[in-house]
């Protein structure tokens, strides 16, 4: 496949928000991200590197440099051939937003190698194909009161049937006040609660925090307080009376048996999947692979990436869980920019479709 034409190019984007995005780590307005560009005199494949300031283990001072470097390791890979492909890959495990971006660059360039015209696909699915919508969530961002309730009543009036809700930076009150709203209206076979608290909770204020929680039906809190506290997270999975699901908990994690060591400590009820932040697609299918052994549900989730991204990570949780999805999946981020990157991607009522 490689071909003495073939050539790597960097593209640095700086996007901005339609509006603030608020976490319990802070706001964001704009997201910085990196493209990746294969080309040769046929084809163009392109991916996306997009670390989350402050949380990716990879957001690095001299990220631009490195990728830069690492692009043209890359390059020699691809020259050298798929074996070194692979092998360029395993090198990237501590750089998982980078990893990310050379995959879907590498399998967008193949599959437009071998289509007469460029094409976004990554796999043959009946999503990539235009044949099946993916269930998403919608996503509700933190704000104030009056705030969070309108963005509720859009998601709802949109059609969504499983809403999550950012919490952890209002009022804890407030925050149950929106919760009871939701329920007097719509029971949980009507709309499914997520909450996710982004490590918001203190551990000796949780246990309550989650009890409070669970009268409200909820479906599953992500991440209730910060990563790397293995016994405290346990004992909670243990306690807790409301489902927990791991996100930030999986950051940095990228070794096998070091995977596979903290979800046997943890034991969460789910965990939940970015392949920017968690491995790239290979570190991703790791992570389900011994989740499944250990009976730990999952679903996988964008990470603020743009179209590109969005696309990609589509397309990678279609192929990994099959045809016919059940699980909402988290994948509506990529319509959050005022200079979004073009991509036949769309949302109707509560599907992603390509």
């Amino acid at each position: 496949m490689a071909t003495a034409m073939l050539k790597i190019d960097i593209e640095e984007r700086l996007l901005h928000f339609k509006q603030p995005a608020g976490t319990s780590r802070g706001v964001y307005t704009e997201r910085r991200i990196w493209l990746v560009r294969v080309t040769d005199h046929s084809a163009v494949g392109v991916g996306e590197c997009a670390p989350l300031p402050q949380l990716s283990c990879d957001d690095l001072p001299n990220y631009s440099e490195i990728l830069r470097a690492k692009s043209e390791a890359f390059a020699a890979a691809i020259h050298q051939g798929d074996a070194a492909v692979s092998a360029f890959f395993e090198t990237m495990r501590p750089y998982p937003s980078m990893l990310f971006g050379f995959e879907t660059a590498w399998l967008t360039f193949l599959n437009a190698s071998l289509s007469a015209h460029p094409s976004p696909l990554l796999f043959d699915t009946p999503f990539s194909r235009g044949q099946q919508g993916i269930p998403i969530n919608g996503l509700v961002w933190m704000g104030t009161f009056d705030e969070m309730q309108q963005r509720i009543e859009q998601k709802l009036a949109q059609g969504f049937h499983c809403v999550k809700l950012k919490i952890g930076a209002i009022d804890f009150e407030q925050e149950l006040a929106l919760l009871k709203m939701i329920r007097q209206r719509f029971g949980p076979r009507e709309v499914e609660l997520r909450v996710d608290a982004n490590g918001a909770f203190a551990f000796d204020e949780a246990l309550y925090q989650l009890e409070m929680l669970s009268q409200y039906a909820l479906h599953s809190i992500e991440q209730p307080i910060r990563a790397g506290q293995w016994a405290n997270m346990a004992e909670l999975c243990r306690e807790s009376p409301l489902r927990i699901a791991l996100d930030e908990e999986l950051i940095g994690i990228n070794d096998l048996e070091q995977k596979r060591q903290m979800l046997n400590i943890i034991r969460p009820a789910y965990i939940i999947l970015k392949p920017s932040l968690h491995g790239g697609m290979l570190g991703c299918r790791e992570w389900i692979d011994i989740a499944r052994d250990m009976g730990i549900g999952s679903w996988i989730t964008s990470a603020l990436e743009s179209n590109i991204g969005l696309n990609a990570i589509a397309q990678f949780c279609s192929e990994v869980y099959g045809d016919n999805i059940k699980m909402p999946q988290g994948l509506g981020t990529g319509l959050l920019f005022t200079d979004n990157i073009g991509h036949p991607l769309e949302i109707r009522s509560d599907k992603l479709y390509l």
